[in-house]
């Protein structure tokens, strides 16, 4: 059951996945509930990371002690992150219009792509430190590349950042623009679901766009490659699988 919620072609996966971002990204009356959201969220997104990472160089695909903890210590401080808007209007006691919406509404856009990026380079790290596959344009393996992991990283990371940072800032500029008319403002109770609703959609349209900012199948330059593999004939780039 857990790998159908892991798996990006659940439908299972998908539901589960809408309701924790729509839930993370209300405002919330307390620092408990938006904690409780943020963990599941954050433990969501680290173990579809894990999942759906590019373990070709780690030996009998098993997850290492490191990896574990790295995990579990993204996760933690996810979720405390991601519930700093909360924190900071409830334990400092900020009052005043410009401080919750600074708090409510402008921070969470750029800490969610922040947090977004942060937990695929962590619990992805071990692409970078122990390398990935690389292959040649006929698809055979000519060896294990450290640069070409970093690659699938940073895409990855940015691929992610795009997908959360959006879904965060067009609810937040469509609630500002809708609350300026008449209609929405003699029916404010309105305002709350189309807030949920918007972010669905957004998130719902922007998966497939981020997942196809960079091409699965990323290709990485000789050059830019270790040593060894500068003494390759006839290929002046490889190619690398990126991960999901």
């Amino acid at each position: 059951l857990w790998f159908k919620f892991l798996d990006p072609s659940s439908v299972l996966s998908h539901l589960f996945l809408f309701l924790q971002v729509v839930a993370s990204l209300i405002p919330h009356k307390g620092i408990k509930p938006a904690l409780f959201w943020q963990f599941l969220l954050q433990a969501y997104c680290a173990g579809f990371n894990h999942a759906n990472r590019n373990a070709t160089a780690t030996k009998d695909n098993k997850t290492s002690m490191k990896q574990s903890i790295l995990i579990v210590g993204t996760v933690a401080y996810s979720a405390f992150a991601g519930a700093l808007p909360q924190i900071i209007l409830k334990r400092f006691r900020l009052i005043g219009a410009v401080a919750e919406t600074f708090s409510r509404s402008l921070l969470p856009i750029p800490l969610s792509a922040c947090l977004a990026a942060f937990s695929v380079m962590v619990v992805r790290s071990e692409e970078a430190d122990n390398g990935i596959r690389v292959f040649d344009s006929k698809g055979n393996a000519v060896g294990v590349s450290k640069a070409a992991g970093s690659k699938a990283i940073k895409e990855t990371a940015l691929s992610r950042a795009t997908l959360f940072g959006t879904t965060a800032a067009f609810p937040t500029l469509l609630l500002a623009l809708l609350k300026r008319a008449k209609f929405f403002q003699r029916n404010p109770m309105i305002i709350a679901p189309v807030r949920h609703v918007s972010t669905a959609i957004i998130f719902g349209l922007m998966i497939p766009v981020s997942f196809s900012l960079f091409p699965q199948f990323g290709k990485i330059k000789k050059e830019n490659l270790e040593e060894e593999f500068q003494s390759l004939d006839g290929h002046s780039e490889l190619f690398y699988h990126r991960g999901l």
